[in-house]
């Protein structure tokens, strides 16, 4: 699988598992079923409420710790200086990890600055409890001010990302300041499984149209973390990268949607 180096010089998968909804039993079985397949990426976030069953997956099946990267998110409700270690102690906690791979800005907070937030991150950081730093769901100007006062690389942003939203222009402002993309969302919440020109592209290469919609993405060198509740669709997720989309195909998908 390939792996984009993120402004912190370390690596993360470009392809990985979201978790969002994903809760109890059904969790842990997704954890340790999408890791047998060759998953090594697992995102997941104090509000989705399921970080205790990610690290019991990761225990049952006993996985070197540096194989695997693992994304956590601190909510806006928590993004005051010490409310953030309060919160990152009961992630950390939950996962039974000694560190997280890369901690986000769940959702920008109106009331708290920041600068605040972020130097709460540093502190993690330099502690070794976290190895990059990055935000979710921030405007382009929300990302201009975040880079002007955090001393750590931004190094990504995650969003709503798919091919009926596409953030050209977010996307292109946060690679200019060496930020990567991460799409959540990205088959908009199983809508795209069913649609017409997806599909009739997908019939091209023998694809679904579902894996289409990653391809589109996984070829922009844009993070892609899928949510699949099921084995047959965490293996068809993850089959997109031994083959791509024409420059025809790309640009219908960039035009056409």
């Amino acid at each position: 699988m390939k792996n984009i180096t993120l402004a912190s010089g370390h690596e993360i998968p470009i392809f990985g598992l979201g978790t969002w909804q994903l809760k109890g039993r059904q969790c842990r079985q997704i954890v340790k079923e999408a890791i047998a397949l060759g998953y090594t990426h697992i995102d997941t976030a104090w509000m989705y409420q399921n970080q205790r069953e990610i690290g019991k997956a990761l225990r049952d099946i006993s996985v070197d710790r540096e194989e695997i990267f693992l994304t956590t998110k601190i909510w806006r409700s928590h993004l005051g200086h010490a409310d953030v270690f309060t919160q990152f102690e009961e992630c950390l906690g939950d996962l039974q990890m000694d560190y997280v791979d890369l901690l986000l800005i769940h959702h920008p907070s109106d009331s708290v600055p920041f600068a605040e937030t972020f130097e709460a991150f540093q502190k993690l950081y330099d502690a070794g409890q976290v190895k990059s730093i990055g935000i979710s769901n921030f405007s382009i100007a929300q990302v201009e001010e975040a880079c002007e006062v955090s001393e750590l690389p931004i190094c990504t942003n995650q969003v709503e990302y798919h091919v009926r939203r596409n953030r050209s222009e977010l996307r292109d402002y946060c690679h200019g300041r060496d930020i990567v993309m991460t799409a959540h969302r990205p088959l908009a919440v199983g809508d795209l499984a069913g649609d017409a020109v997806l599909r009739g592209i997908g019939e091209n290469h023998g694809k679904t149209a579902a894996q289409v919609a990653l391809r589109w993405l996984v070829q922009q060198d844009i993070i892609t973390i899928p949510k699949s509740g099921s084995v047959p669709h965490l293996r068809e997720n993850l089959d997109v990268f031994a083959w791509q989309l024409t420059d025809e195909e790309m640009h219908t998908l960039n035009t056409e949607m």
